[in-house]
């Protein structure tokens, strides 16, 4: 191996070259525990490293015609995989991971599987343990790749530089990244070896960065400028680079400025969202912070729009600490021109008086021009079209997808970046988009995407929906409005409407993981559509933006204010401070949140939890109220009552009904908890009975301090039979039970009807009358883990194997190895830590305890079985030998619904619109027949 990059082609002479003029320049990978702190990896002990796994790749027959795609999240994991493919002229595809989701994560690594001609995926142990099960797809893990203790002739080969390099010519395919969007529909954008040393020359040109620099980034590696402009393009002149994880700076923004002053950062890279969150931050610090920013030269904002306030209220608010004046570029790139390739560096200044900065001039190499849509005519300089590039770090298409590799260019081979534009002097300013997306915080997010999956909600009109963006004056992003026609029955039926909309901002947020800052229900009539059936989503932005829905709008507005029980004003400064901590995390007005209206009414999601319990205990140091207390005093007047109780240290009474949903006339459904004894899986399903009927869920006791637990099946039932009577004194009644709830359930039913009380609905969630069986094989370890995976702390995968694993170690171990292995994000949305889980995991463990000595006897006047996959098993053995033995315990033969998704994934995010659907439809059939059961 030569250390002469002039024999080496491709990228690989990049890191070859820093490794031997840069010996004691490298990575710095941040500490997750410690964020300022890091490790230094040298750019020789990458090298080294990558070396390593290269070898280790080439003996599992991994050549140049195998692409790798790396599912690797540890920046110090995921480089030297990356540097190992780039070395040995292997293809890459970055991916992350779709925890929250396996179902869309299967779909995902399925077209990934098909669209890259079954790549081999390289991913690490505790991923490959999550992954969903995928057909024909090869995964290997970093362990496996690992040299073993006694393989030194991989240790030897690295240092006497045998290892032969596989030479790249700048047409190879070096990165394949996916882009935005639907993750079975991605496309793959092909980069090769001379897009992206072409684009890392004039980047360097164009920003002045040499190896005295020192760059920081926190971006995923699927991002394209977290992979470019923030590892590559340091590493191709030498500098050293800061890499941190993105929870570190999303959970804490101020950490963001801290490691630049701890670092000594001279640039970074960062969307725009991030600025409008720190001049917030700042504004409210109750003293100034220890910050030296003198050493900033330059932070590279693109991703999305970046308004001119927001930039200048960045720079005038963190000017006291050194940030230079002209330290913010406003910047644009794409996956298609290797991330940034135009940069403002004349803002501030040459944008004055403007909504939006200019992205200012193109690098050497890019050219730039105005075309008039869908045609190859340039327009003059100051007239609005599309912006079309050409140049060496364009992309020259897609990855096995001709149809949109043509689409994309232009007939003499322009790229078309879809976006619109005007140049003024040389520089580029963007208008808007012809492509129909939204950019919220950065990320691209398709419009037919999200109308496809609103199109089959119940009560919309087909083809009738339009998602688009819109900015608000003073945004610091992008929001999405959704515009759409509801059925007539619904639309003339208020409460039924309201339903509709909570159902519609439900499915966006679980569907893309964010709120819908408007909700626009239209007349058929009222939305626009070309003679070829398509809804111009432009000029529907126009019109909201000129004022033409505002009718519509405030009518939505008074609509909700109305279901929500009318506007009650709060009282006092502790629910003064909560309305306007409720106001900042919904981006509304504070004068607008009533103090009776329910966090999850106003759209709150189990993601805002973990950010309403940061402002509450940055405004109440020394307040943070659990996620159950938000879950069951979700609004400001009952939050500030329990926070108000918890500082007083006085315990409050057992109540096993927890209110999830209380507006509608209907019979009120009881659901009783599963084996975990909380009822968190009942909060997506409760919101779409609003209006309709009240939803309280049963929780088990134990949770709080100094309760006791239930000793018996029967104490638990009659409990639950006092806590419902309580709420509704006669029936007919209607109760359901998930999983281990199902038999609390027929157990409930049985003493209502003995006590003279009808019970019209009783619901088994997937499960049979005999579960003996199935808690004896639930020992104190199965049922740990099980409890692990219902919370998404471990996957289905890893849930098969960690029982043989742990019972070797002792309790405590146990129980501390599931927390060491969970997602940390999904720890701190929990709110757990190894006291709180080895609590919970003994409260399950003695509910299994209980239904091993349960039998069921009797009988009751009927029941609805929901059925779903079993946990092992087929559908149909499951229905035939398991749960119809129900027709041995009712009066009446039971009824039987198929229900998609599986016993965990039924009230999940990709299946719960259609199991409320169905589950609804049950409900009120079985409360409008006649009983005649005695």
């Amino acid at each position: 191996m030569t250390t002469d990059h002039d024999t080496t082609a491709g990228l690989g002479a990049l890191l070859i070259r820093a490794a031997t003029r840069f010996p004691e320049h490298g990575v710095r990978y941040g500490s997750g525990d410690r964020p300022l702190d890091f490790r230094l990896q040298t750019y020789p002990e990458l090298l080294k490293e990558s070396l390593r796994l290269l070898a280790r790749l080439r003996r599992s027959a991994v050549g140049k015609d195998r692409i790798v795609a790396l599912l690797l999240e540890r920046p110090e994991d995921f480089l030297p995989a990356l540097w190992a493919c780039l070395l040995g002229g292997i293809t890459v595809c970055p991916l992350v991971p779709l925890r929250d989701d396996p179902q869309r994560w299967a779909a995902q690594l399925g077209h990934v599987n098909t669209l890259l001609d079954e790549p081999l995926l390289v991913t690490d142990v505790r991923t490959r343990e999550e992954l969903p099960a995928v057909q024909d797809l090869s995964v290997v893990t970093l362990e496996d790749l690992a040299p073993a203790d006694s393989d030194t002739g991989t240790d030897t080969d690295a240092d006497m530089g045998m290892i032969p390099l596989t030479p790249a010519s700048p047409d190879d395919v070096a990165l394949l990244v996916l882009t935005s969007g639907s993750t079975s529909a991605s496309k793959a954008v092909r980069l090769t070896h001379g897009n992206l040393l072409a684009s890392m020359a004039a980047k360097a040109g164009t920003q002045s960065l040499t190896s005295d620099d020192i760059t920081l980034n926190w971006i995923s590696y699927d991002h394209v400028a977290a992979l470019l402009e923030a590892h590559l393009l340091p590493l191709s002149v030498g500098a050293v680079q800061l890499q941190t994880s993105p929870e570190t700076v999303l959970a804490a923004p101020m950490r963001f400025l801290e490691l630049i002053d701890a670092h000594r950062v001279t640039m970074t890279f960062t969307p725009n969202f991030l600025l409008g969150q720190l001049n917030k931050i700042v504004d409210s610090l109750p003293a100034a912070p220890s910050l030296d920013l003198s050493c900033m030269r330059h932070i590279v904002s693109g991703g999305e729009a970046n308004p001119v306030a927001t930039g200048l209220g960045f720079l005038d608010r963190l000017a006291p600490y050194g940030l230079r004046r002209e330290a913010l570029w406003p910047a644009f790139g794409m996956t298609e021109t290797c991330a940034g390739s135009i940069y403002n560096r004349e803002f501030p200044e040459a944008d004055r008086g403007a909504e939006f900065a200019a992205v200012g001039r193109p690098v050497d190499g890019l050219r730039i021009r105005i075309a008039a849509e869908d045609t190859s005519t340039p327009l003059r300089e100051g007239e609005t079209g599309e912006v079309q590039l050409t140049g060496p770090m364009v992309t020259g298409g897609y990855w096995n997808d001709k149809e949109a590799t043509e689409a994309a260019f232009t007939a003499d081979g322009w790229f078309r970046t879809g976006d619109l534009g005007l140049l003024d002097g040389g520089r580029l300013t963007l208008v808007g988009r012809s492509k129909d997306s939204v950019i919220v915080n950065g990320v691209n997010y398709y419009s037919h995407d999200l109308e496809s999956v609103l199109d089959g909600l119940e009560g919309i009109e087909k083809s009738y929906v339009a998602a688009f963006p819109t900015r608000p004056k003073g945004s610091d992003t992008e929001q999405l409005a959704v515009a759409f026609a509801a059925a007539p029955e619904v639309a003339g039926d208020e409460p039924a409407l309201h339903r509709l909309l909570i159902a519609v901002r439900n499915s966006v947020v679980l569907h893309w993981g964010f709120r819908p800052a408007l909700l626009l229900p239209l007349p058929k009539d009222a939305i626009p559509k070309t003679s070829l059936g398509k809804i111009p989503r432009a000029l529907m932005r126009r019109r909201l933006e000129s004022g033409d829905y505002a009718e519509q709008l405030e009518s939505v507005q008074a609509l909700v204010t109305r279901q929500l029980g009318g506007y009650v004003a709060p009282e006092g400064a502790r629910e003064e401070a909560l309305a306007e901590l409720y106001g900042e995390l919904f981006e509304t007005d504070p004068a607008t949140i009533s103090a009776t209206a329910s966090f999850f009414d106003l759209g709150g999601t189990s993601l805002d939890i973990l950010r309403l319990k940061s402002l509450i205990a940055r405004r109440f140091p020394g307040t943070e109220p659990s996620v159950l207390a938000i879950l069951t005093s979700p609004s400001v007047r009952a939050l500030a009552a329990r926070i108000e109780a918890d500082r007083s240290d006085t315990p409050a009474p057992y109540d096993p009904i927890v209110p999830l949903q209380t507006s509608g006339d209907g019979t009120p459904l009881f659901c009783v908890h599963p084996g975990v004894g909380e009822v968190l899986v009942f909060v997506n399903l409760a919101k779409y009975f609003v209006h309709e009927r009240p939803f309280y869920a049963l929780r088990a006791r134990g949770f709080n301090p100094r309760e006791k637990p239930f000793a018996s099946f029967d104490e638990m039932a009659r409990a639950y039979v006092d806590a419902i009577r309580s709420r509704q004194p006669h029936g007919p009644y209607a109760i359901a039970g998930y999983s281990f709830g199902a038999a609390v359930a027929f157990e409930v039913a049985k003493l209502l009807e003995a006590d003279g009380e009808r019970v019209d609905f009783l619901g088994s969630f997937n499960l049979p009358p005999h579960i003996k069986y199935r808690m004896d094989e639930l020992d104190f370890v199965e049922t740990a883990v099980n409890l692990a995976m219902f919370l998404d702390l471990v996957s289905g995968e890893q849930a098969k194997k960690l029982p043989a694993e742990l019972r070797p170690l002792d309790r405590r171990e146990q129980l501390g190895r599931l927390i060491d292995i969970a997602p940390p994000e999904r720890l701190a949305e929990l709110d757990l830590d190894l006291e709180r889980f080895t609590a919970w995991a003994e409260l399950a463990d003695g509910l299994t305890d209980l239904g091993r000595s349960y039998v069921p006897s009797g009988d009751v006047a009927r029941m609805s079985v929901f059925y779903a996959v079993p946990l092992r098993g087929s559908k149909q053995d499951w229905l035939d030998n398991e749960l119809k033995r129900w027709t041995d315990f009712t009066r009446e033969a039971p009824r039987f619904l198929d229900v998609p998704g599986e016993h965990y994934t039924l009230m999940g995010a990709r299946h719960v619109a259609a199991f409320q659907s169905i589950l609804r439809a049950e409900l009120a059939r079985s409360l409008s027949a006649p009983s005649d059961i005695s």
